[in-house]
C-alpha cells in the first residue's frame, strides 16, 4: 500500500497541482482582461459585450479550478494521503 501512496503523491504534487495552478492562473487572466476590456470600451456595446463575456467565462473558470481543487483535497483527505 505504500507504494501506491507515493505513486498518488507523485502524481498529485508533480502533474495535478501545477495543472490546476496553470489553469486558475489562466482563469483569472482571462477574467482581468475581460474587466480591461469592458472599461476601455466604454462607448462600443460590442466591445463591453466581449469584456462581459471573457469576464463571465473567468469567473467559470475560477470556480472550476477551485472545485477541482477542494475535490482533490478532499479525495486526499479522506484515503489519508499526505502531500508535502
Amino acid at each position: 500500500m505504500g507504494n501506491v501512496t507515493a505513486l498518488i503523491n507523485g502524481i498529485v504534487r508533480e502533474i495535478i497541482n501545477p495543472i490546476v495552478a496553470v489553469l486558475f492562473t489562466a482563469a483569472i487572466v482571462v477574467f482581468f482582461w475581460g474587466l480591461i476590456q469592458f472599461i476601455y470600451a466604454a462607448g462600443g456595446d460590442e466591445d463591453r459585450e466581449k469584456g462581459k463575456q471573457h469576464m463571465l467565462w473567468g469567473v467559470i473558470g475560477i470556480f472550476i479550478m477551485l472545485s477541482a481543487y477542494g475535490i482533490l483535497t478532499l479525495f486526499t483527505n479522506t484515503f489519508g494521503i499526505r502531500i508535502p
